[in-house]
């Protein structure tokens, strides 16, 4: 069974509800019908009703069972506009302008039902850049408790791979934070190693990537690599976590012997921190692609209910899988 069959089968256990705003997007049609025809989760699709059925029907796809709100005609419409308003007004948003928002950006829309418990999270992003997801999401969710800065990772499933946990890794931050300091990568090492226990069960062991091991290399992408590893070590003393190391001496033990020899974490890692989005973005696409991975995100850790971004590339299929891993975490809030 490949990894995303497990999620899929924890996500059957305790159905969520989730919703997808970008109805007018052929993929997100097909993966509704194979979500709701597998039991993966309860559906949400914002829109209007008759366009949707009706581009169901053109790609020969079935919606049974799929949930269909049109903001111009719901019930509920004056609730959520009065609720965004209110998250909003300290920052200048009027009732008037909450209302015009919420009939014209569908993705804010589907961040409002989550807030209003309508939903148990919202998946976005296929025909639309990050931040258009990561707005609403931050404005109206707020960060979750305890959580210095929210980021993107991706879950990478490797084919017929004796490397990470079973050939599972997540990659962080590889769809968010540009250049995050060393306490950021910290902060993202401690999340990424929560997200990477929830969504895979294993024991997360962090490596801090770099093009230096143990300092083989003398820069200030170095330092900012070995820096980061100090803060994580001081700040969240839970974390199994070691740095700076290259992408071999990480992953591979033969190599990890020579190049790290008595680190806990060298040539075992499965939780991935990179040193900036450049490296982290490449990295991912490069395995994906290349290595005929599955990669499934740019998901959002962070967040206080979960809601994930997808690849504008991205397959109808990586869009059933991210709401699976969606799911799953909304069993976890």
């Amino acid at each position: 069974m490949s990894y995303i069959d497990k999620v899929k089968q924890m996500a059957k256990m305790d159905k969520k509800t989730i919703v997808l705003p970008e109805t007018n997007d052929k993929r997100v049609l097909i993966a509704a019908a194979s979500i709701i025809k597998e039991g993966i989760a309860d559906i949400i699709m914002v829109g209007d009703e008759e366009k949707i059925m009706d581009g169901a029907n053109w790609l020969e796809v079935d919606l049974t069972g799929v949930k269909v709100v049109n903001p111009a005609k719901c019930d509920k419409f004056e609730e959520y506009a009065n609720l965004f308003y209110e998250i909003r007004k300290d920052k200048g948003m009027t009732l008037e302008k909450a209302r015009e928002i919420l009939l014209s950006d569908y993705i804010t829309f589907g961040v409002v039902m989550v807030k209003n418990n309508d939903a148990d999270g919202m998946v976005a992003g296929c025909c639309h850049p990050t931040a258009d997801t990561l707005r609403p999401s931050l404005q109206i969710l707020k960060t979750a408790p305890g959580v210095k800065l929210v980021s993107g990772f991706f879950i990478i499933d490797v084919p017929d791979c004796e490397y990470g946990e079973n050939g599972a890794f997540l990659f962080a931050d590889c769809g968010l934070n540009q250049d995050p300091t060393a306490e950021e990568l910290a902060a993202i090492a401690d999340t990424s190693a929560k997200s990477f226990k929830a969504l895979i069960g294993a024991k997360p062991l962090i490596a801090m990537l770099s093009h230096s091991t143990k300092g083989s290399a003398k820069h200030a992408l170095v330092d900012k690599m070995v820096e980061a590893t100090r803060i994580a070590k001081a700040q969240y003393p839970g974390l199994t976590i070691d740095g700076e190391l290259q992408l071999d001496a990480a992953i591979v033990p033969s190599v990890a012997k020579s190049k790290a020899p008595g680190s806990e974490v060298a040539g075992h890692a499965n939780v991935l921190i990179f040193p900036n989005l450049d490296a982290g973005n490449i990295g991912y696409k490069l395995v994906q692609r290349l290595g005929k991975a599955e990669a499934y995100g740019p998901m959002l850790q962070g967040i206080s209910k979960p809601v994930n971004d997808l690849s504008r590339g991205c397959s109808w299929e990586d869009i059933v899988g991210v709401v699976a891993l969606t799911a799953v975490q909304a069993q976890l809030v």
